[in-house]
């Protein structure tokens, strides 16, 4: 299996292009070439590259074009992301809410990972891609680990709540993890059986409670096979996952994962979804951590290839929305985490009766739209994708290229 998912030089399909990934979760804007650089339009944008006047050459080569599948992947999940973090304090009072929470969480975060991993194949050390990596990543995440304190302290009336980049809060877990996984990308590229090694590094964590909580290494160890995973994907196999009997059979998989999912729900708990928790702390056997592990990642997968078998190929309304998935991701943190520290659940009951759910689900879906969108973007580019040129020597093949380019 893991041999088969191996990328090779010629890729025939045409599902998806290979590319880098525009900012959005779970992968931020990754490097581009000078070339392409200087032929696509702004980020989030729809703007065209000017056409040639008539009968004359083009002005500039076109860039290739974002893939809308991916972005479609993106916006679809990040919704859902929301929708479960808007579900969770419904769940002690409604099984169905429960239910609905548990088949989302179980695949909603592997598809993001998966995306991450697929669009990080190209990740080296090349000087312009830790330059890109560190504004990309690691300064968001230094910058939204101390927003975020800071609304806590405020917000919950906690002044004693500590500024900590050793012990991610939240959401910013993820930018953490994405950095790890980056940087290990080289390692996994050479090596033979790379998913079940990832794999053995996932069950070894849930059976390590002394691992402790800086930088939230229980979640980047236990999510790392999805980040693999997604290295080792080829194109043919998002076309595979378009075929017609894949989407009618995803149907029946994903009723059957909701059965099952209201038959668990009182029986066991949703923290194993969350992967930041060894079996023991979740008061297990440690031999529950290697079961859960892969059994979790199986029903992961499968559920992550539904998911993907039904979002559209083409463009749509929500198309230019995935370019902003990694801003609805981070900003929405601060009302999710607002609406429990103001109470909102326990002031409305109403949210908790059937209408109130639908409401809930509705508003969350909305929010986040408009947190994804370009205004937004462009507003907290500054912190999400900040150029920092002063902080980085220039490169020698990048200054030559340019020589090179001036001269001709």
């Amino acid at each position: 299996m893991t041999n088969s998912l191996r990328p090779h030089g010629n890729h025939r399909a045409p599902l998806p292009p290979v590319q880098e990934p525009a900012a959005g979760v779970p992968s931020p804007r990754s490097p581009r070439t000078t070339q392409a650089a200087e032929t696509s339009p702004a980020p989030g944008s729809n703007t065209p590259v000017s056409p040639a006047p008539s009968g004359g050459a083009p002005l500039n080569k076109p860039a290739k074009q974002r893939d809308a599948f991916f972005d479609n992947a993106k916006y679809l999940a990040i919704v859902l992301v929301a929708m479960g973090h808007a579900w969770e304090p419904l769940t002690d009072h409604s099984r169905a809410a429960e239910a609905l929470y548990m088949t989302v969480y179980t695949f909603h975060m592997p598809a993001f990972i998966l995306i991450s991993g697929y669009f990080s194949r190209s990740f080296d050390m090349r000087p312009d891609r830790l330059r890109r990596l560190v504004t990309g990543v690691a300064v968001p995440y230094v910058i939204f680990e101390v927003a975020y304190s800071f609304f806590k302290r405020w917000a919950d009336d906690d002044p004693a709540h500590p500024i900590s980049l050793l012990d991610p809060w939240y959401l910013t877990w993820f930018l953490v993890a994405l950095f790890v996984w980056r940087l290990t990308t080289p390692l996994w590229k050479v090596a033979r059986w790379p998913v079940p090694i990832a794999l053995g590094i996932a069950m070894l964590a849930t059976v390590s409670p002394d691992i402790g909580d800086d930088l939230d290494l229980q979640r980047v160890l236990q999510f790392l096979p999805f980040f693999v995973m997604g290295l080792f994907m080829k194109p043919e196999h998002f076309q595979m996952l378009r075929r017609r009997e894949v989407r009618l059979l995803s149907v029946p998989v994903f009723a059957g994962a909701l059965v099952v999912a209201y038959w668990a729900a009182p029986r066991m708990s949703s923290a194993w979804f969350y992967h930041r928790d060894s079996a023991q702390e979740l008061a297990a056997p440690w031999w529950a951590g290697v079961v859960m592990t892969l059994a979790l990642f199986g029903c992961s997968m499968v559920l992550t290839a539904c998911f993907f078998a039904w979002v559209p190929r083409r463009r749509m309304w929500f198309t230019v929305l995935g370019a902003g998935t990694l801003y609805g991701y981070l900003l929405h943190g601060f009302l999710a985490k607002g609406s429990r520290f103001w109470g909102w659940y326990e002031d409305y009951e109403w949210l908790h009766k059937p209408l109130g759910e639908i409401f809930v689900t509705l508003a969350a879906a909305a929010v986040v739209t408009v947190l994804c969108t370009p205004p937004v973007q462009r507003m907290f580019r500054f912190a999400m994708e900040p150029k920092m040129e002063w902080a980085f020597k220039r490169d020698a093949a990048e200054l030559a290229r340019e020589r090179a380019k001036a001269t001709s």
